[in-house]
């Protein structure tokens, strides 16, 4: 089983270096994490240039993580299936665990290269400047190892959808549908719940939980409660007492498994 999840990552690993999503991955974040090293000093804060740098590029992480794991993974097994490709792969004894295992390797080896582009080119500047503590590599590593949890979440979630139409573009529409939901529509419906709720039960009851079941919002806990410069860790500080620590962190760990799972439970009811 591991030679065939390898052979087919190879395969898929193949194709991705022609995909322009790759380009683009790698691009944007080498992009924002420049400009965001090099906007700003930290010095008014009472930090180092990396540290204001690892909250910024968690905050521009939870949206663009996401977006770039859902835009290299929709297509995954609808886009197979449309080229008739898929039909022919499953002629053969080829496990489909294997087969969407080997494709999320490849898929995760592709984020983890645009996000070592991004982050190390954050580290380089900011060291480059001057302005890096051991503190603020630790966060940095935190961001690096947590990203990758939060793009696993949304690349298995491509493969959910993937698997549920047969046509790339509707494929498309959905992941799209799905960050828009996910990312933006989930946190301004909390807030607006919130802001309704006055301080009530669903406050301090309801809305820290609600918090760490979103995987986007799992992964901001996790990296700016590591913050301890009140400013840069403004909203999640106050959190801090309504969850246990480690919450956050297991929820964002449990998200890729679960959604992998659904992946392959939908995948093994395909006919092609």
């Amino acid at each position: 089983m591991i030679a065939m999840v390898g052979h087919i990552a190879r395969h898929e690993a193949t194709a991705m270096r022609r995909n322009l999503w790759l380009v683009v991955a790698v691009g944007l974040m080498a992009l924002f994490a420049v400009v965001l090293t090099t906007s700003g000093t930290g010095g008014g804060l009472g930090v180092d240039r990396l540290t204001v740098a690892v909250a910024s590029l968690t905050t521009l992480s939870v949206y663009l993580v996401p977006l770039i794991a859902l835009l290299i993974s929709f297509d995954a097994v609808a886009g197979e299936r449309e080229r008739g490709t898929l039909a022919l792969t499953l002629a053969y004894p080829v496990p489909r665990a294997s087969f969407l295992l080997g494709k999320f390797v490849a898929h995760m080896a592709t984020l983890a290269v645009a996000l070592v582009v991004g982050l190390g080119l954050a580290g380089g500047l900011s060291y480059a400047l001057g302005s890096v503590s051991e503190a603020s590599l630790l966060s940095l590593a935190r961001l690096y190892a947590t990203a990758l949890l939060l793009g696993a979440t949304f690349v298995a979630l491509g493969y959910v959808i993937s698997t549920i139409v047969r046509q790339p573009a509707a494929a498309a529409g959905l992941a799209i549908a799905a960050w828009l939901v996910g990312i933006v529509l989930y946190d301004i419906a909390l807030l607006g719940a919130l802001v309704a709720d006055d301080g009530g039960t669903f406050t301090s009851a309801m809305f820290p939980w609600l918090m760490v079941a979103n995987p986007a919002d799992a992964f901001r806990l996790v990296n700016l409660a590591g913050i301890d410069n009140v400013v840069l860790g403004a909203g999640v500080g106050s959190l801090k007492g309504m969850l246990p620590g480690i919450v956050p962190l297991l929820a964002l760990a449990a998200w890729p498994a679960a959604a992998l799972l659904l992946a392959w439970s939908l995948f093994r009811r395909i006919e092609p």
